[in-house]
């Protein structure tokens, strides 16, 4: 933990004392209901130490069971002494993060441990890159995976950039998380204390005396580095008091909204330059030879962005629904859609919200990768089943890497094909794009050449 303010000692029956009693605000659990019956752990830190510290009991419990358990540092803790003497920040971060491999050694010898480097004290400032970071951890595998990460309302910085970074990584790859308080103990009142949903996870003896263990080999923290001014322990004993409690604290949260792609068209009027790239002009006009049919009584674009694609497919529609879920890009989007009558501009997030009705055009272009793997499939379900019997649907995404979604436009279109009922018709693949065109029928409409 870094960043730590000193302790006061707390007299007993005192609010923080209090805290460390058996928590009667919630009944004990085994590590099976946090874990959830997945087969993969990923320990979330802000710093070197708040894993074995608020999670030691829970790494040992999913290694007992047999998990595939994985710790990451998003920082390597080197703020944690400013004014040190003796240590410079990268010695100390070189010893942070040697004592954290110690102690997961001490509690789940199998782990592993990945390391972001960001730096300590600023994480609110890289919160994209925590991102990305813990998206390459988890990536198509979040269907099995737990994350366990700060509480995203902790009262320190990086605390809380970490919960929230771990929340839109899980929003983005499927997984299930749960979030461990730190400084709670030391600033809330009990009578403060979240406690709907607080989840107190029984510790055994054996788990508990190894998780002290664990706690003591973050030398720097729990014990002075030397005897000169600047050199003192982190955690003092009235702090660590509640790390060695026989259960340890769980929140299980709504996950944070992720507004990247909100941000994103806020910060500017075209971010992908959809109208003056001659890749995005030549795009559209492949898409557009690509429909198998000449006119289409009720299409929809899922992801219409600012608009440039849809007022291209427009043309070959009798009615067009645009769809999108960033409030940026449909106020962009009905600025350039004005005036077409037979367009209509919706905010929705897909496949929740999916319009109501059939169509006899889909197109789905640069926005797979957008979704997490499980809400892709469910959008492939609900496409098939709103579409009409000589309906078509066509895909079309950028092969390149996309960094920060555990997708690419590859995988999308893998998925999507192997997931859809409808067969593929039609491709165009090149270098930079491929496109897919899926269709129940591929016979050409009564009156068309």
């Amino acid at each position: 933990m870094t960043g730590a303010r000193p302790f006061t000692h707390s007299e007993p029956g005192t609010a923080e004392s209090r805290w460390r009693e058996r928590p009667e605000w919630a009944d004990l659990e085994h590590a099976d209901a946090l874990l959830s019956g997945r087969g993969r752990l990923v320990v979330v830190a802000a710093h070197p130490d708040d894993e074995t510290l608020a999670a030691g009991g829970l790494l040992a419990l999913a290694a007992r069971a047999g998990l595939e358990v994985t710790v990451v540092l998003l920082t390597d803790g080197e703020a944690s002494h400013p004014d040190s003497p003796t240590l410079s920040r990268c010695d100390l971060a070189v010893l942070r993060v040697e004592e954290s491999r110690a102690a997961l050694a001490r509690l789940a010898p199998s782990a592993t441990i990945e390391r972001l480097g960001l730096p300590d004290g600023r994480l609110a400032d890289h919160i994209g890159e925590a991102v990305t970071g813990l998206v390459d951890v988890v990536g198509e595998r979040g269907g099995d995976t737990v994350v366990v990460a700060p509480w995203r309302h902790d009262g320190h910085a990086d605390h809380d950039a970490a919960g929230w970074a771990a929340g839109v990584a899980c929003g983005r790859t499927d997984a299930v998380l749960w979030e461990y308080p730190l400084w709670l103990w030391h600033w809330c009142e009990p009578a403060r204390a979240p406690w709907s949903d607080l989840h107190a996870l029984a510790l055994d003896i054996d788990v508990l005396a190894a998780k002290q263990e664990a706690v003591a080999l973050h030398r720097t923290q729990v014990a002075p580095v030397s005897n000169g001014r600047g050199d003192e322990a982190v955690l003092h004993e009235n702090m660590l008091a509640h790390f060695a409690r026989p259960f340890e604290t769980f929140l299980r949260l709504d996950l944070p909204n992720d507004d990247s792609l909100d941000e994103l068209h806020d910060s500017s009027s075209d971010p992908w330059q959809v109208r003056t790239s001659w890749y995005e002009q030549r795009k559209r006009a492949v898409t557009l030879a690509a429909l198998p049919h000449e006119r289409y009584s009720r299409g929809v674009e899922v992801g219409g962005s600012v608009g440039a694609l849809a007022e291209t497919i427009a043309t070959r529609c009798d009615r067009l629904v645009v769809v999108d879920e960033s409030e940026a890009a449909i106020a962009a989007a009905r600025s350039s859609l004005r005036g077409l009558d037979h367009v209509d501009v919706v905010r929705a997030s897909v496949p929740e919200d999916w319009p109501a009705g059939l169509f006899d055009l889909v197109v789905v272009s640069e926005l797979g990768y957008f979704l997490s793997p499980a809400r892709l499939r469910r959008l492939v379900s609900r496409v098939d089943t709103s579409l009409t019997d000589d309906g078509a649907v066509v895909l079309c995404h950028w092969r390149h890497p996309v960094r920060g979604w555990p997708l690419d436009g590859p995988r999308v279109h893998e998925l999507w094909t192997g997931s859809s009922a409808l067969p593929v018709v039609a491709t165009h693949l090149e270098a930079d794009f491929r496109l897919d065109v899926l269709s129940r029928s591929t016979a050409h409409r009564a009156g068309s050449p």
